[in-house]
């Protein structure tokens, strides 16, 4: 056939042109070529030489700047010109066929459009990224041209009588409007930038967010292309393969996503609603969450409107295409105009091939829309989360103390906030679309499967409709278990903290295994819950899959009744596909309704929150305004203009004045703070301080004594305004103005109340340390300099004051270490010390310090109170404030305030209270003579705080070692977290861990192992089954049909046609459909089932054996593992195996199987679409293995940013009067934002992540469909039964749905795997021996009878790795001896007592006790015949009778003279309930001294003939001691009690003294004979002690 432009068939006609040139139909399809030949040519050199010259860029490093205005308007002009010109092609090519010979006319024009507007695409993009709009031009020119030509067309179509009626004067017309648009489009260009036609062309400036390197988040600046595929994002992810992502590289938000743009936003939608007329009326957060997040919600809702409308498309292109599979078009009247056929516009429709690319069309679109609405939800609700979490931090930092200490506001209730309600609010923002876009669905839905199958649809509907609220009912229900589980969960973590943290007692009194049962027991119930959890979801689980076969069935069944016959196939796959469709949205409708329930308790709870009492504006700060105010005016103008190159931090340069000061000259009023009658509360009406009348002379040291309680602490924060003033007022001396403290104001508090803060600006910055120490998680450092400039003088005078030198060097990092929460764990005293250091390197003139002494033992107080307090902050001329109760230090003061039941008792120097109120002062003096009494007594050897530093020195020292240790590969340390980061290669990286995997399953049992894979197999072979049986049953039909009633389609629904055979063949198709559909349902619910009860058991097998093998391990495991470490196995981890690998892992197999089971039947029916399965497959796992490995770095760097942003939040509320007294809020506010943008930046690149996995894995989908669509149309002719096309694409349809699921579900499982790993690294731990070699019915019932212990020749080491701590000890001690063990610390005497009770490694040598060498006895028979009192006392939650007998042993009688012994009796007696009192966790509720003479009553009532007591009087005053050492000798007199003291006289009266140095006995003898040999060691202590 012969390829002639004009076509063939009368050369005459065709190229004449008699009746004038443009007359001539092929003519002027020739004259539309000339438009895209010119753009070809003119635009092809111009893009070679621009590639070339490509580094003449804009000096930018983004290459995405849009610098066109109208641009989006272009790309979708653009899109939709390419879409008309592909319709336009088709048509001519369908047309093309009618014609006996080719034209070509009817499609080049077509063809060479498409490509000219490819082109057009590709050359704006470069001209537009380049900046080069002297090249529009072109453009201009073509848009011009070619809709002069198209007009032409249009104008002689309609002369020759073609009208809308015809499919191509349809598509010449909306050519010529989209070729007018553009155009339009271009003369605006023209219009803004003025680059032609204009003298002054404008300038531009590359938006700010894209001239800061640090943005490189793009989404909102690439061009449309790349924001609907995410192609910019390929780099990030791509290299994540290479290295792993880091939070550089990541960037910074944008300007418009930061948390202070958005805050200030919801801010002023919030504030806006206060009108004049009613101020008090509390805004409405629903009001300014729309005010401020509405239009980008509304857009998202249009995005997801059109998808949805757009997802419909599928159904009906697969019903035509099934329909029209082999109805030949046979057109019945040649419809010709100019020579040439036109074909009608429903013609075009009737082509399988235009049917299936435009499936694939809409698809991509559906997609592109549904994933485009996605990501605008996502960044609206990350938006709003951090405006939300700068708005609560906001009213955090202004909330009145009150509310925190009345109980009003817990710390738990504001974590919630912000842990729990802004996440609930963000997720509701994400699926609000649904619900107003899923009715809609909903309804679409039901009105095409109306018009598909008639009544018999509606029934099938109407099962889907009903059981939604079932689906909601289960859906409520599992939040109800969910938060039952929670309970449980917490109480399990309360026991196994207490658990762990007293580990070492249980052993030693070899309790572990009733603590144990207590904690399986709590988790029995967990798991009782779990279980109805489990159920819950697979039910949710089940009806999900079940309800389409339901639905289906319903509906068939139905259809078969109503009309005896079945449906076409083409109805029916339709049908089906619409089934599909339907159930998601009502899957999801329970999950969104639940969501807005949710939202609305957050809502209100927030408003709560909000409208909460702040810190009230007393008259106080009014005292000097006017001078202060101006000063303060400058400075809050000069924050303005903030310099964008030096983060916000250091504009707090103003701060850094001279260190030492010269006397004040402007200081002249001697007085720093004076209070005039006032009254202050706690909020209730009682006055707290009542009458106070004080003053504080400036440059002087104020001492407040006064007895516990009697408000020294409160009237501190009177002063610094925290409480609320009923009358009176604080008069503080104004700021000299050469003074004016400035911190760097933020630009934050500009935007709200300047006023406010300049009036409290007015009360200088005050250095203060509260009495309850509060460090912030950050390094030592940082917790001293706080937020000041670092100088080093002053950094090492207050180090030296606090005496903190030694504790950091035993830090591993020094004073780097990283302290708080989620560091280091300090004692009391060393965080006091830290918190006291903080308020002498400030730079105030005020310093309030809050009873700094209170956790130091004496040896610091005094060096405290000369060095820091006395020298540096006295020789600084500073105003110092010290609350206290060591009354030796009066003679310090400058000025005395002695109060009393909340008010002042005296005032005035020492001098003047010895003269005026002699009472006071003896009383005083009493108090110091016991005080210095003490004082004397306490300067032993081993004082607290070097007691404090030995137990860091020892989890740091067992600590190294094992790090030393452990350089070859030990399995459990391969669990050290995070290492793997550095070291693995790039393999590592993207390899799934099977290993774990099967470890998890075989934990889970091999025969639910068995039952899950087996019945999944069968539910999907089931499924496939009745799909196909549905394709063999409407098959039938037509075939039957067609042999009776000739090809004539129509005749098919009437049933015209019935002969006994075909009634027949239908009765039996009907039957095996319903037992098929049956046993799908049933297997639909085993398998959801058996999934779930796999994790159970799992879960179950795990945590059991986790906890026995933590339980039972030796005690150096807990010396190295950090209790934090442990704690989160057991809880994060355990709920992560508990609650979401179960799920995961359901989703996972059945999407994975979803996909397999479709890919089958589409490769079983057309083979041919193997062969484009290769590369489709190829990609697919390229995609995976990226974005599995970007995904988990981002959900790794989202978790680590969450953290210390919840930390922040708990901290600043815990030290919020420290904040406020040291005036710090602007630098707190500025990294809460910090915090806060870091977290929604990885956030953010996490969900834009997932956008970009889904639309590539949806682009693949819509791929499988063409190709499955293409291949079926193909093979049409060999294929005999024509419902298998239609079942073909329907499975092709779902597998698009269920691609990006596998990989989602891939990667978090294989974060979830995670988990088990780390659970099963601890599964490794060596147990301690419990067995020994001895039988327990070879120990006799009475052993130890006597108490005789022989020590011969021991050896011992904690670990076989290091040095022994004890080298070949030899010691008898007799029955019934008082032995005491003195030494240096570390000199090996607690090691001593701990291997009387086999808890270390003796390597050597032996220890005999009444003859029976203890390390072949059984460890329980062993520690529970012993008793041991330790240094530390531990005591658990529950009842005082639990503490002492968790036994359930012993007579009430024997525990009220245990008791009494420990000097308890009449407390006990006082309390509630008396031995069935509560103790709360950790023994809170009693103090130090108490604690320990619980733990001393306790081995009291174990009935031992060996007492070891570790330095136990530690922690109690001398007169109890006294009385302890005397009970001790009587009670026990014929027993053996072994001392480890730490003060030489409790042992004075030993019968035996035994003296270590470095694990060797260096003296060993009676008291009396070691005290006369002058210069030994022992005789060296006592003098040292006296």
């Amino acid at each position: 056939m012969a390829l002639s432009f004009c076509g063939s068939e009368n050369k005459t006609y065709a190229y004449s042109v008699a009746t004038g040139v443009l007359n001539n139909g092929c003519f002027v399809d020739a004259l539309n070529l000339v438009p895209h030949v010119f753009l070809l040519f003119i635009t092809f050199p111009i893009l070679f030489i621009g590639w070339g010259s490509q580094s003449s860029k804009v000096q930018i490093h983004h290459n995405t700047w849009l610098h066109f205005p109208g641009h989006n308007l272009r790309w979708i002009l653009t899109f939709s010109l390419l879409f008309v010109h592909v319709c336009e092609f088709a048509e001519g090519i369908v047309s093309n066929k009618v014609m006996d010979t080719n034209h070509l006319h009817l499609f080049m024009p077509a063809f060479m459009g498409f490509i000219a507007a490819t082109t057009s695409v590709v050359y704006y993009h470069n001209i537009e990224t380049s900046n080069f709009p002297k090249l529009l031009l072109v453009m201009f020119i073509y848009w011009v041209l070619a809709f002069i030509t198209k007009s032409i067309k249009l104008w002689k179509f309609a002369e020759h009588g073609v009208g809308p009626q015809h499919l191509r004067f349809c598509i010449t017309a909306m050519l010529v409007m989209l070729y007018g648009l553009l155009m339009a489009v271009e003369i605006n260009v023209i219009r803004v930038r003025k680059y032609v036609f204009f003298s002054n062309p404008q300038k531009v400036k590359p938006p700010e967010d894209l001239q800061d390197l640090g943005v490189r988040f793009l989404q909102p600046f690439v061009n449309l292309l790349s924001k609907a595929t995410y192609w910019w994002m390929n780099p990030l992810i791509i290299g994540a393969h290479k290295r792993p992502i880091e939070l550089k590289k990541i960037g910074k938000l944008p300007i418009a996503m930061r948390a202070l743009t958005n805050y200030l936003r919801l801010k002023d939608a919030y504030e806006d609603q206060r009108t004049a007329e009613d101020p008090d009326r509390s805004p409405s957060i629903w009001r300014s969450m729309y005010r401020a997040f509405g239009r980008p919600i509304l857009l998202s809702s249009t995005f997801r409107y059109l998808a949805d409308l757009l997802g419909f498309v599928g159904p009906l292109c697969i019903s035509g295409i099934v329909m029209y599979m082999d109805v030949e078009q046979v057109s019945t009247d040649k419809n010709t105009h100019l020579n040439v056929y036109f074909m009608s516009s429903s013609e075009l429709l009737q082509n399988t091939s235009v049917l299936a690319v435009l499936l694939f069309l809409a698809l991509v679109l559906q997609r592109t829309f549904l994933q485009a609405s996605y990501y605008v939800t996502i960044e609206t609700g990350i938006n709003l989360r951090g405006a939300l979490l700068a708005m609560i931090y906001n009213k955090i930092l202004r909330l009145s103390t009150s509310n925190m200490s009345m109980g009003e506001m817990t710390l738990g209730q504001i974590n919630n906030l912000v842990a729990i309600e802004t996440n609930q609010l963000m997720w509701f923002l994400f699926l609000c679309p649904n619900l107003w876009a899923m009715p809609v669905q909903i309804v679409m839905g039901v009105i095409l499967l109306y018009y598909l199958l008639g009544c018999s649809a509606l029934v099938g509907a109407s099962v889907i409709v009903l059981l939604a609220p079932v689906q909601y009912l289960i859906a409520t229900k599992l939040a109800d278990t969910q938060k039952s589980t929670l309970e449980h969960s917490t109480d399990r973590l309360k026991k196994t903290s207490e658990i762990l943290k007293g580990i070492k007692l249980l052993k030693l009194y070899a309790w572990e295994n009733i603590f144990c049962d207590s904690v399986e027991d709590t988790r029995g119930k967990e798991l009782t819950s779990l279980k109805t959890f489990a159920f819950y979801t697979s039910m949710s689980i089940f009806m999900n899959a079940a309800i389409p076969i339901a639905a289906v069935l319903a509906t068939f069944v139905m259809h078969d009744f109503l009309h005896q016959t079945g449906p076409t196939p083409s109805e029916a796959f339709a049908a089906l596909a619409l089934f599909h469709i339907l159930v998601t949205p009502l899957f999801m409708l329970s999950t969104v309704v639940r969501f807005a329930v949710k939202a609305l308790v957050s809502v209100q709870k927030l408003g709560e929150f909000l409208q909460s009492d702040e810190i009230g504006d007393d008259s106080w700060r009014n005292g000097h305004m006017c001078a202060s105010m101006e000063a303060e005016k400058k400075h809050l103008g000069g924050t303005k203009a903030i310099n964008r190159k030096k983060p916000m931090r250091y504009q707090m340069d103003s701060y850094e004045q001279p260190t030492r000061r010269p006397m004040r000259p402007t200081e002249t009023e001697d007085v720093a703070v004076k209070v005039s009658n006032g009254f202050f509360t706690w909020g209730s009406n009682l006055s707290t301080l009542s009458d106070i009348n004080i003053r504080i002379p400036t440059g002087q040291l104020t001492m407040i004594v006064g007895q516990v309680g009697c408000g020294k602490s409160s009237l501190l924060l009177a002063m610094l305004g925290e409480m609320q003033t009923t009358d009176g007022r604080v008069h503080w001396s104004k700021l000299p103005d050469c003074e004016m403290i400035y911190e760097g104001n933020i630009s934050w508090s500009e935007s709200e109340e300047p006023d406010e803060d300049i009036r409290s600006k007015n009360r200088n910055s005050v250095a203060y340390a509260t009495q309850k120490s509060w460090l912030l998680n950050a390094t030592v450092e940082e917790n001293i300099t706080f937020g000041s400039p670092f100088n080093k003088q002053r950094y090492k005078a207050v180090i030296d004051a606090c005496s903190l030198q030694p504790d950091i060097d035993l830090l591993p990092f020094g004073d780097q270490t990283e302290i708080g929460e989620r560091g280091i764990n300090l004692s009391g005293g060393q965080r006091q010390r830290i918190c006291v250091a903080r308020a002498l390197y400030q730079n105030t003139n005020i310093v309030f310090l809050d009873d700094p002494f209170s956790a130091l033992d004496i040896h610091l107080s005094d060096h405290l109170m000369q060095e820091g307090i006395l020298k540096f902050l006295q020789d600084d001329k500073r105003t110092v404030v010290l609350v206290t109760h060591k009354l030796q230090y009066l003679i310090h003061a400058d000025w005395i305030i002695a109060m009393k039941d909340g008010s002042v008792l005296r005032e005035g120097t020492l001098k003047d209270i010895q003269n005026n109120d002699v009472e006071l002062y003896d009383h005083w003096k009493t108090l110091m003579n016991r005080q210095d009494h003490e004082l004397e007594k306490d300067i032993q050897q081993d004082s607290q705080t070097t007691l404090e530093r030995k137990t860091l020195r020892r989890a740091f020292y067992s600590r190294e070692a094992k790090n030393q240790v452990d350089d070859e590969d030990d399995e459990e340390e391969e669990e050290e977290e995070e290492d793997d980061n550095m070291s693995t290669t790039t393999n590592r990286r993207s390899k799934i861990p099977w290993r774990v995997c099967w470890c998890y399953l075989s934990s889970g049992g091999f025969l639910m192992v068995f039952l899950m894979v087996s019945s999944k197999l069968l539910k999907h072979s089931v499924i496939v089954a009745i799909d196909y049986w549905l394709a063999r049953w409407t098959s039938s039909k037509i075939n039957q049909n067609f042999t009776g009633a000739g090809s004539d389609a129509s005749n098919v629904t009437n049933g015209n046609v019935t002969s006994g055979g075909e009634i027949e063949k239908d009765s039996y198709y009907l039957p095996v459909f319903i037992i098929l559909c049956a046993a799908g349902i049933t297997l639909c619910l085993i398998t959801s089932l058996t999934v779930e009860f796999l994790g159970l058991s799992a879960a179950t097998n795990l945590h059991h054996n986790l906890l026995n093998k933590i339980i039972h391990a030796p005690i150096r495991f807990f010396d190295i593992t950090p209790l934090g470490q442990i704690l989160n196995r057991f809880s994060a981890d355990t709920n992560i195996i508990d609650q979401h690998i179960p799920p995961t892992l359901e989703s996972l197999t059945r999407s994975t199987l979803l996909c397999l089971s479709a890919i089958g039947v589409i490769a079983t029916i057309t083979p041919a679409f193997l062969i484009a399965l290769v590369p489709l497959a190829v990609a697919f796992y390229f995609i995976q293995k990226y974005f599995r490995v970007a995904s988990k770095d981002l959900q790794d760097l989202d978790d680590s940013t969450q953290l210390p942003l919840l930390c922040h939040f708990s901290e600043t509320a815990e030290g919020l009067t420290t904040i406020r007294a040291f005036r710090h809020e602007a630098r707190f506010k500025q990294r809460m934002l910090e915090l806060t943008d870091t977290n929604n930046t990885a956030y953010l690149f996490l969900s834009a992540a997932n956008r970009w996995l889904e639309v590539r894995t949806d682009y693949l989908g819509a791929v499988i469909v063409l190709t499955a669509a293409v291949a079926s149309i193909w093979s049409s002719p060999y294929i005999s039964i024509k419902g298998l096309v239609g079942l073909g694409l329907t499975y092709a349809l779902t597998v698009t749905n269920y691609l990006n699921w596998v990989v989602r579900n891939l990667a978090d499982l294989e974060v979830q795997m995670a988990a088990v790993k780390k659970v099963n690294s601890f599964l490794g731990t060596e147990s301690e021996n419990y067995e020994g070699s001895m039988d327990t019915s070879q120990v006799p019932e009475n052993w130890p009878h006597d108490g005789e212990i022989k020590i011969q020749d021991l050896c011992v080491r904690y670990d076989p790795m290091l040095k022994p701590v004890l080298k070949h000890v030899n010691a008898y001690i007799e029955p019934g001896q008082k032995v005491g063990i003195c030494g240096r610390t570390g000199s090996g005497k607690s090691s001593l007592s701990l291997a009387f009770f086999n808890m270390v490694d003796m390597f050597e040598g032996k220890i005999i006790i009444d003859g029976i060498d203890i390390c072949k006895l059984p460890l329980q028979t062993l520690r529970s015949r012993l008793s041991i009192i330790l240094q530390d006392p531990v005591l658990f939650s529950g009842s005082i009778r639990f503490n002492l007998d968790p036994e359930r042993t012993c007579t009430d009688d024997r525990l009220w003279e245990a008791l009494e012994i420990a000097q308890l009796k009449n407390m006990v007696k006082a309390l509630p309930g008396g031995l069935d009192a509560v103790v709360t966790e950790a023994g809170e509720n009693f103090s130090v001294g108490q604690r320990q003479l619980f733990c001393l009553a306790r081995a009291f009532v174990r009935k031992s003939s060996i007492l070891i007591m570790d330095e136990a009087t530690a922690s109690i005053d001398m007169a109890t001691e006294n009385i302890l050492q005397k009970v001790v000798m009587t009670a026990f007199a014929d027993r053996t009690v072994v001392t480890i003291a730490h003060r030489v006289h409790t042992i004075l009266t030993a019968d035996l003294v035994i003296v270590m140095k470095r694990g060797n006995i260096l003296e060993y003898d009676k008291p009396e004979t070691l005290l006369e040999q002058e210069d030994g060691m022992f005789a060296s202590f006592v003098k040292a002690d006296m």
